[in-house]
């Protein structure tokens, strides 16, 4: 028996009929309004906390995010973990670990205290978004899915949004100290995550759940934009920031209001941008965004080369994350070209696919960009055109049997 089957269970459809905010869309919306207060503190303190307190160089902050992802790489052991615990409880219970050890940073002022820390947080991160994602993907019809995540991002970027606010507003008007910001929206994500865990039912999804590994070879083309994905991702997460500190000098009042006007405008495009993938697919919105991403990182490059100042810098930090955005055309993809069974197990493989490269990327590049940050940013670029030779591969249609435009109807579903 999994931990949660004593609790209250219901169908999807006899969830319809619970009042609206108890439904299983209900849910999803709150933990994606949950999550982002833990980590968007945790990403908007943290490039001026370890300038500032911890005295991180570029090597230093390459580390960090290199233990950050290795339980990304090891997300997998979810499938092992839904043997034991229902999805839905694995996921509050994550994202209450996340919010605890987001609560306690600045207690760790160190190098080694810093990586300490962040791999507990990382744990409850990496789980919870492979289990989100299953839930979604599970939960939502497949019709409704583009418009839906789109929604969904939405609030998670409304969440992300107040949280920036009210630390551009309070930060230097009450002279905040870094231990009492991470405390506050740690605590607000763990204690949403519990009371979430203790009002809602335990949904039973349509489809049970293999609950092994699953590779199959018809998802091939899924599993490489993935990869590329967590590569590509991980060059911006960790330098777009850290360039903004280390070479504009950005304050934390002035990168957290970067940050707040960018998930401003993803709160605006999300919806839009789930509207797009449902009206013209896929592999269109796929095409737009690793463009977009190609010819932004090779602008990033020039920035060292040409000086061309922080408010284009700031312009493109904006852009690249409304192009992020239609990242969630990839779910719909799966969605539409998956085994409903398969959707768990395949979440956590392909959570760990996409962070293969995030275990060595960060480290590596971090002792490259000590000698040259053009060359990074001209990496990320590559990789984003390489993205953009798969996405051609992806079906305007695709379905069980015809998963890319070179194979329709050859393999087997089962395969």
């Amino acid at each position: 028996m999994a931990l949660g089957d004593s609790l209250n269970t219901m169908t999807l459809k006899e969830g319809q009929d619970l009042p609206l905010w108890r439904r299983p869309v209900a849910l999803l919306a709150v933990m994606s309004f949950a999550m982002p207060i833990a980590f968007a503190t945790w990403s908007a303190l943290l490039n001026n906390f370890v300038v500032e307190v911890a005295s991180f160089d570029g090597s230093d902050i390459g580390w960090l995010h290199t233990v950050r992802e290795i339980p990304g790489f090891l997300a997998i052991g979810v499938i092992f973990l839904i043997i034991f615990i229902r999805e839905q409880v694995l996921g509050l219970v994550a994202l209450i670990l996340m919010g605890t050890a987001t609560a306690m940073t600045a207690q760790f002022p160190s190098l080694g205290g810093l990586l300490f820390v962040t791999l507990f947080s990382s744990i409850g991160f990496h789980y919870y978004e492979t289990v989100n994602q299953s839930l979604q993907l599970q939960w939502i019809d497949k019709k409704r899915a583009p418009q839906v995540l789109g929604w969904l991002m939405s609030i998670g970027s409304g969440a992300t949004l107040l949280t920036y606010l009210l630390i551009v507003v309070t930060w230097r008007a009450y002279d905040l100290s870094y231990d009492f910001v991470y405390w506050i929206s740690g605590g607000v994500t763990a204690v949403l995550a519990l009371v979430s865990l203790l009002l809602y039912p335990q949904f039973e999804s349509p489809t049970p759940q293999t609950k092994k590994m699953v590779l199959r070879r018809r998802y091939w083309l899924y599993y490489a934009l993935q990869f590329m994905s967590g590569a590509r991702r991980q060059i911006f997460m960790v330098f777009a920031g850290f360039m903004m500190v280390e070479r504009y000098g950005f304050e934390v009042h002035q990168i957290t209001a970067l940050y707040m006007v960018t998930l401003l405008a993803n709160m605006v495009a999300a919806p839009f941008l789930g509207g797009l993938v449902a009206r013209f697919g896929e592999r269109l919105a796929l095409i737009i965004e690793y463009t977009g991403l190609a010819m932004i990182f090779v602008l990033y490059a020039g920035l060292y080369v040409f000086d061309w100042g922080s408010g284009l810098a700031a312009a493109l930090y904006i852009l690249n994350h409304i192009f992020f955005a239609l990242a969630l055309a990839i779910k719909t993809y799966f969605q539409k070209i998956a085994a409903p069974e398969d959707i768990a197990p395949t979440a956590a493989v392909a959570f760990t696919i996409n962070h293969i490269a995030a275990v060595f990327l960060p480290a590596g590049l971090g002792y490259l960009w000590l000698s040259s940050p053009t060359s990074v940013f001209v990496a990320a670029a590559g990789m984003a055109l390489v993205s953009l030779g798969l996405s051609f591969l992806v079906p305007r249609h695709p379905e069980a049997g015809f998963e890319t435009t070179v194979a329709r109807l050859n393999v087997h579903p089962a395969e």
